[in-house]
């Protein structure tokens, strides 16, 4: 069984269908990346995944638990309380930091851990101070986020993430928001992650580094996948129409494509 199952997963705002059908599986340990250009319903994907947003069919399952509904066919909405603990098991960065200004890096990184998980603070602290190392920074851990650089920022906002002992990993565009000099440090820690065994889902317009981390890369196209496979797979023997034009915007990055 894979960790992640999701099976024909529709979703629609308003008479726009976003995603149209999406079977993706993501095994243990697994990196797997969504590329695409925008609007191609990869953020719109994570959310629902991570119950941001509420999938209209189908259905997605962690760990072999239907995430969001009850799975006696009936489909019905779970309770708020289901909800939170199915989402505690999930972590996700996004584009934006999401930090809280009048907390430190510590304090940030503990608040998930004493509210939610209920430890206590000696606990939190000691768990938050080896996160916070293990993303390069622990000397700023008594600073806030305004003292911090948008990468350091970033780190935080990932060592919050982690600190939780999520079974998956979400990464929306997590370099986006960022300085083309700051974008470096970040993609560090994720590989880091990765190479640590780490389950994720990623999705990233930073195709170099997709080709080295990840194991799977899955491109969507009008809320579809369209082609998915390791990456030299992808990136190198394009079958899709679509995938041909997408890549060729990186100026021949991966070799002439087959």
């Amino acid at each position: 069984m894979a960790l992640l199952e999701a099976r024909n997963v529709q979703k629609h705002f308003g008479s726009v269908e976003v995603l149209k059908s999406i079977d993706l599986d993501v095994e243990q340990g697994q990196v797997v990346a969504l590329i695409g250009a925008s609007g191609s319903g990869k953020t719109t994907f994570l959310r629902c995944i991570n119950l941001l947003e509420q999938y209209d069919a189908g259905s997605i399952a962690l760990d072999g638990e239907v995430v969001g509904f009850t799975s006696d066919g009936r489909r019905r909405p779970l309770s708020e309380r289901r909800v939170s603990a199915q989402r505690a098991r999930i972590g996700m960065v996004f584009q934006q930091f999401n930090l809280f200004p009048h907390m430190t890096a510590e304090q940030n990184v503990m608040l998930g851990l004493t509210k939610v998980q209920g430890k206590a603070k000696d606990e939190a602290a000691t768990i938050a101070r080896h996160w916070l190392d293990r993303v390069g920074l622990s000397e700023r851990r008594d600073h806030y986020p305004y003292q911090l650089s948008g990468g350091q920022q970033q780190r935080v906002a990932i060592a919050r993430a982690v600190a939780m002992s999520p079974r998956l990993m979400l990464f929306d565009e997590a370099t986006s928001a960022l300085d083309p000099e700051l974008v470096a440090e970040v993609l560090a820690v994720i590989q880091d992650l990765a190479k640590s065994g780490m389950t994720m889902l990623l999705v990233s317009h930073e195709m170099l580094f997709v080709r080295d981390v990840a194991s799977k890369v899955v491109f969507m196209d009008g809320g579809r996948i369209a082609q998915a496979g390791p990456p030299e797979e992808v990136f190198h023997h394009p079958e899709n129409e679509r995938l041909k034009t997408f890549l060729g915007r990186f100026h021949g990055m991966f070799g002439q494509p087959v």
